[in-house]
Order: structure tokens, then sequence, then C-alpha cells
């Protein structure tokens, strides 16, 4: 057998010490990303939620987002609100839909876009309104299409007490919908 100095046991002993803070280490990051991925798996279904209704769709096409330019304005307004707590821009660029990596300038320059955008349109309507075009009855099935999304966002909203009930509103909200989609349909061709 061949001996060691003692100074060899000594520096194993201190390799042996080092490695289980490093498996701690290890062990919080990974669940960090299991948080992570749980995050990006909600706000993914969220996102497919929103962009594949036919109302969204509908409305999305006649505004002046594009596909990317809104998804990116999604993941800014709700992702905080769905990890409740702030995230860097990083970790917003990468709950993307897309699978290539995006950087956070990439992601910083769709949103300063979409928010552009937004902005516009804002100004365009109160543009409009200072002008008294408003005062015309063209803008009438704007508004009552208006006023119809804001009544199906809150028949959306509460939870029936019963299985007749959730049969009923069901009903009721499906026959919305269809009114919906086939109005916005009538105004964006006619627009």
């Amino acid at each position: 057998m061949l001996a060691l100095p003692a100074s060899y046991y000594t520096r194993a002993c201190t390799i042996v010490l080092k490695t289980e803070p490093v498996y701690k280490t290890v062990s919080i990051c990974a669940e960090l990303g299991e948080m992570s991925l749980k995050l990006k798996e909600s706000v993914h279904a969220l996102l497919l939620g929103s962009i594949n209704d036919p109302i969204v769709k509908t409305i999305a096409g006649n505004s002046h987002l594009t596909k990317t330019q809104l998804e990116t304005l999604l993941i800014d307004v709700l992702a905080e609100t769905i990890a409740n707590k702030p995230l860097k821009y990083d970790e917003k660029a990468s709950l993307r839909l897309t699978k290539a990596k995006l950087s956070r300038g990439a992601f910083n320059r769709t949103l300063k876009q979409a928010k552009e955008n937004v902005t516009k349109s804002i100004f365009t309507v109160l543009l409009l309104g200072y002008l008294g075009i408003f005062n015309t009855t063209t803008l009438d099935p704007y508004l009552e299409i208006a006023n119809k999304l804001h009544s199906y966002r809150e028949a959306c909203k509460g939870t029936p007490d019963t299985k007749e009930d959730v049969t009923e509103r069901l009903k009721v909200l499906q026959a919305i919908k269809e009114e919906l989609e086939s109005s916005l349909r009538n105004l964006s061709t006619a627009a």
C-alpha cells in the first residue's frame, strides 16, 4: 500500500465538505427552474387562449397591433400578475410563444412599438371626438359593438350556482358571442 502525505487527506476532506453547499445550490436552482416553467406554461396557456379567441382574432385583425405586438403587450401587462412578483424584461422575453430565444432588446422594441400603436389609436379617437365626428351616426355601430363587448365580458365574470344555471349561462354566452363575431365581421368588411 502506498502511503500518502497527511496534507492529501486534509484536501480530500475539504473537497467533500465543499460539495454539500453546491448540491443545495443546484437544488434551489432546480426549484426556481420548475417555478419558471410553471409560469411559462401558465402565460402560454393565457396567450394561446386569448390569441385564438375568435373575437380577439377579429378585433386584432382590424387593429393597429401585429400579433407579435399583441402577444408582447399581453405578457408585459399580465405576466407579473400571474407570477405574483415583478419580472425583468429578459424574463418577460423568455415568455414569448416563439421557440427561438428572444433578446431583451427585441422584446423591448416590440413592446415600444405596441405601446406607440395603442397611444396613436387613442389619440386618433380623441382627435375624431374633438372634431365632432363622433356626433355622426357612422360611429353608432362601433359604439353599439363596444357596449355588446362590455356586456359579454361582464356576463363571463360571474359564477353560476347550479348546473342548470351553468347550462343556461353557456347558452346565453354562446348566443352573445356569435352575435358579436357576426357584428365584428360586418364592421370589418364595411370599413
